[in-house]
């Protein structure tokens, strides 16, 4: 059979509306991704003050057609201006049922502030520092709207499929703890951390002010290129293990004798000594340079092929390695099959979230299993963090650098739904593993690709890691409000924010593939989940305003035994009444409950991952899984 070429991009919910009510800081974000996923905004009712979620529905085409896209969903999707609606969702801060509920740490999540503050993501985010720092963009709240989103397609793709029309609730502060999942996860280990958790870290500085991030996974290259820079040996063997766990931990205390080798040299002779050892450099960006490329586009790309076949329902056969998940009941994916080829996080993620919604998720590991299962620190002998990915999917082993073995993976890939991987740019051609090779055998496949730049969009782009993209792209900017010096945080923003992205695109491609009848090629990227988190700058920046934040944006508040962070709207308020009567001399306690007299909204920082499993912010939503390790609630609730 010969193989399918992909046709022009293409959007699954061309011919639907959506209305949106309720705050439009919730709901805004959702819109955004509902309109470059093809549907069109229309006019809801108007939202009330006391209004604490926002509401989304999405409806049948209004013209009566699906404007191109292929065939009819059925019930409620496509021929008639009546047609019923699709699907439904609820956004709120809280999944707490009275979102403004007070404890004893103060109100529950009532905007992005908070849910930095209350889910972790303040502490993960400030270990660079040393004290908890908060993020300068909505983080939380772009990681609710994806999923919200998800959410949405994934109740339209079991309508299609012949389900119940779905509604589906989500929040941010659950959206919160599923980005700090992995950190988290780690505090409930049998074991410490294999690397210090200290302050320090990237970027590093050349002579003439550069700033600049440090790249290679090859300690090597790491040795070869400080040795270039006549760094002391010392500090060279020291330096390496922070660096290399800095993903894991999120902080890097390297020797100040490294911080102080590159300040010594031009940044000429900085890339000279990367270009000589295979190590990479990357000077931090502005988002004034990134506007000024910026081209628009969507996070990912969907492309059905141009020919195709029947949708495919046999799965592959039984594999061993299987990590147990609790039972749960029947989800909008049940019945698809998802091969995951996935190193680290971005793609082991999108794999988690689709086996969350109910798909039975097969990974694809190396002869011996993933190495990453050992990685430290370990619950009943299996990594946690690796738990917090990867748990309840079946496994595989294939060597693919063996003929039969690649053969064996196209067999399991004719039976299959989803093809799923983030192998080096070209490993995939290489190996006779492309879109081009598996929809030979399966034309009915969603083949999906998570990268780290997309295809052309950066010209002169570096090694496509986490770190790199956020200084290339001005993340390190819009981390850190005005005044302070541009540093890419060292949490995986990037990482975590394109694996969810990835997981929308590939729902996105299934919902696709029911209206065309034939298999989607689908693309996404960390460049694609930079240009989502930095949107609102870098439209302030087109708009010749200032992108940054202003200082002291969302900086926390010290108390005697903690911190306290207000929320954005009162945080002038709050910094007035701390200075003026004196709150950093108070318990925390004390302090919240000055500062609710006062009408003032604030919350306590959460400084230690462990204490969010007794959180009453949280009502014990945090459970345990098989090995003991940490796991969060669902994102989603659907009804």
């Amino acid at each position: 059979m010969a193989s399918p070429a992909v046709t022009q991009t293409a959007r699954p919910l061309d011919g639907l509306h959506f209305t949106a009510s309720g705050p439009a800081a919730l709901t805004g974000p959702v819109a955004e991704h509902l309109r470059l996923l093809g549907a069109a905004a229309g006019t809801g009712p108007a939202a009330r003050e006391d209004d604490r979620a926002g509401r989304i529905t999405l409806g049948g085409s209004r013209s009566g057609s699906d404007s191109g896209a292929g065939g009819s969903f059925g019930s409620g999707f496509g021929g008639s201006a009546t047609a019923a609606t699709a699907a439904t969702a609820a956004i709120a801060w809280s999944a707490a049922p009275d979102g403004s509920a007070d404890t004893p740490s103060g109100r529950a999540v009532t905007d992005e502030a908070t849910a930095q503050a209350a889910t972790g993501i303040m502490a993960v985010h400030g270990r660079r520092d040393g004290e908890p720092r908060g993020l300068a963009v909505d983080y939380a709240l772009g990681a609710a709207a994806v999923l919200t989103t998800q959410g949405l397609l994934a109740g339209l793709l079991a309508q299609a499929r012949g389900g119940s029309s779905a509604g589906v609730d989500t929040s941010v502060d659950r959206a919160g703890l599923l980005v700090v999942s992995q950190y988290l996860a780690a505090t409930g280990a049998d074991e410490g951390e294999a690397a210090e958790l200290a302050a320090g870290g990237p970027p590093f500085t050349a002579a003439d002010g550069t700033l600049f991030e440090l790249e290679t996974l090859d300690p090597g290259a790491w040795a070869g290129f400080w040795r270039a820079l006549d760094a002391p040996a010392d500090a060279i063997r020291a330096g390496w293990r922070p660096f290399q766990f800095r993903y894991a931990t999120a902080c890097a205390p390297f020797p100040d004798a490294l911080h102080a080798t590159t300040r010594a040299h031009g940044w000429q002779r900085i890339r000279d000594a990367a270009a000589a050892s295979g190590a990479e450099v990357c000077r931090l960006r502005s988002l004034a340079e990134r506007a000024a490329e910026h081209d628009g586009a969507a996070p990912w790309t969907l492309a059905p092929y141009d020919s195709g076949g029947g949708l495919p329902h046999a799965g592959p056969a039984a594999v061993p390695h299987a990590v147990p998940a609790a039972p749960r009941p029947a989800k909008p994916l049940a019945g698809l099959t998802v091969l995951e080829a996935g190193r680290r996080i971005q793609a082991p993620l999108a794999a988690h979230l689709l086996g969350l919604l109910g798909a039975d998720v097969v990974r694809i590991e190396p002869p011996g299993g993933d190495p990453l299962r050992g990685m430290p620190p370990a619950c009943s002998g299996v990594s946690a963090r690796w738990l917090a990915l990867n748990r309840g999917k079946r496994a595989v082993e294939v060597d693919i650098k063996s003929p039969a073995d690649r053969l064996r993976l196209r067999d399991l890939a004719a039976g299959a739904d989803v093809f799923l991987h983030n192998w080096a740019p070209g490993k995939a051609a290489e190996l006779g593993l492309d879109h081009e090779d598996l929809a030979a055998v399966n034309p009915a496949l969603v083949y999906a690709y998570t990268g780290g730049w997309g295809t052309g969009r950066i010209t002169d782009a570096p090694m496509g890691t986490d770190f790199m993209v956020q200084a290339r792209t001005g993340v390190g900017e819009a981390a850190r409000p005005e005044g302070e010096v541009p540093a890419p945080s060292l949490m995986t923003l990037l990482d975590v924010l394109g694996g969810l992205l990835g997981a929308e695109a590939v729902l996105a491609g299934l919902l696709l593939r029911e209206r065309t009848g034939r298999g989607v090629r689908v693309d996404s990227s960390l460049l694609g989940a930079a240009d989502v988190l930095t949107l609102p700058a870098l439209r302030r920046a087109r708009r010749g305003e200032n992108p940054r934040r202003p200082a002291g944006f969302r900086t926390p508040l010290r108390t005697a035994d903690g911190w306290i962070a207000p929320a954005d709207a009162d945080a002038g308020a709050c910094a007035a009444a701390a200075a003026a009567h004196g709150l950093a001399g108070l318990p925390t306690e004390d302090a919240l409950r000055a500062l609710r007299g006062r009408g003032l909204h604030a919350t306590a920082v959460t400084t230690d991952l462990a204490d969010l499993h007794h959180d009453p912010r949280f009502g014990g939503s945090i459970s345990r899984d098989a090995h003991g390790a940490p796991a969060v609630p669902d994102p989603w609730s659907f009804r």
